[in-house]
């Protein structure tokens, strides 16, 4: 967190906050003095603490990004707050897995999305922490802990629909088309990978499951670990109905990035990838059947997961051509 300063009491959102926020924490009558704090996040996310009361929340601001409509705007904020509210409803609001509770949003203030601070240690910090300071078990302890959370979430939500596969693959054009225009590859390089793509959607079993809601961005920032197996998620703003595997193998192709950044070789992340997947698979009647279903998908979500890492800016050139030869290996 970096500290940002005091919320002035002239500006609008400190009275929202003041009144329409702070009682619903149990703080009611007082004029609240806000330290404001920035969080590393896509958006605008800032946390607000009453330096008097001690109390935290976060705010999600929607609106002033540069490429994003008044409009779209306030329909994501929408459906955030939505999905935090419906998980919430379907029993993810308690040890061990949690939603943090929505407070509220307000399209009149840049559409703030008001949520709970939640506490937690981010995935990211067990991983680094396995690799530089050899604390192995914490990470295979924790991704024990997240393949519940997962498994939890798809069987809870899962639907008699079908997955459509289609919709990965154009996810997948998106994502290729981006590098593209980026100029981090060339055309005879997408084009290959747009075969690679067509023929896994020539694979049966890549239609095979029943669709279930997914988190959309299970990044190892937004997941937070507290004490035995507290498991909290964030950032809900993606979340859709898809193949379980599109968060599984997200999952897994972060887990490879960070041992591909921080030790130069990708294989020393098999056991910790190979521990999650069989922990998930524990979760099902027959999970020797559902490890076998889920490691059939897994290569593509894997390999388009890497891609996406790929466009990231502050990825330096050598390590992008990486992930990228990587994505296609895994592909293949």
């Amino acid at each position: 967190m970096i500290y940002l300063g005091h919320l002035s009491h002239n500006d609008p959102l400190h009275g929202y906050l003041n009144h329409e926020i702070m009682p619903q924490m149990g703080i009611h009558g007082a004029n609240a003095d806000f330290r404001v704090f920035g969080l590393q996040a896509s958006n605008h996310v800032y946390l607000y603490e009453d330096s008097r009361s001690g109390v935290r929340v976060v705010g999600k601001f929607y609106g002033g990004i540069c490429d994003r409509s008044p409009e779209s705007a306030c329909r994501r904020m929408e459906r955030e707050y939505q999905n935090l509210s419906y998980l919430r409803g379907l029993g993810f609001n308690g040890y061990p897995h949690y939603i943090a509770r929505p407070l509220g949003r307000n399209t009149g203030i840049d559409c703030i999305l008001v949520q709970e601070f939640c506490w937690g240690i981010p995935l990211t910090d067990f991983i680094v922490k396995a690799i530089t300071e050899g604390r192995r078990e914490a990470l295979f302890d924790k991704l024990t802990s997240l393949a519940w959370f997962l498994a939890t979430l798809h069987n809870r939500t899962a639907t008699e629909d079908r997955v459509d596969f289609n919709h990965d693959c154009a996810y997948f054009d998106r994502i290729v088309d981006q590098l593209r225009n980026y100029g981090y590859m060339k055309s005879d390089e997408a084009g290959a990978l747009f075969r690679l793509k067509d023929q896994w959607r020539e694979r049966g079993h890549m239609w095979e499951d029943n669709q279930v809601l997914v988190h959309g961005d299970v990044t190892p920032t937004n997941v937070l670990f507290g004490d035995e197996r507290w498991v909290v998620a964030i950032d809900l703003e993606r979340m859709k109905r898809a193949d379980r595997v599109f968060d599984v193998g997200r999952v897994a192709a972060e887990i490879k990035h960070f041992f591909m950044q921080y030790t130069g070789s990708g294989r020393q992340a098999e056991p910790f990838i190979g521990h999650f997947l069989w922990e998930y698979a524990c979760h099902f009647p027959d999970a020797h059947s559902a490890f076998a279903s889920i490691t059939r998908r897994l290569p593509f979500h894997m390999g388009l997961t890497l891609l996406r890492i790929s466009r990231n800016s502050w990825i330096s050139g050598d390590y992008r051509r990486r992930l990228i030869n990587a994505a296609k290996k895994t592909l293949r």
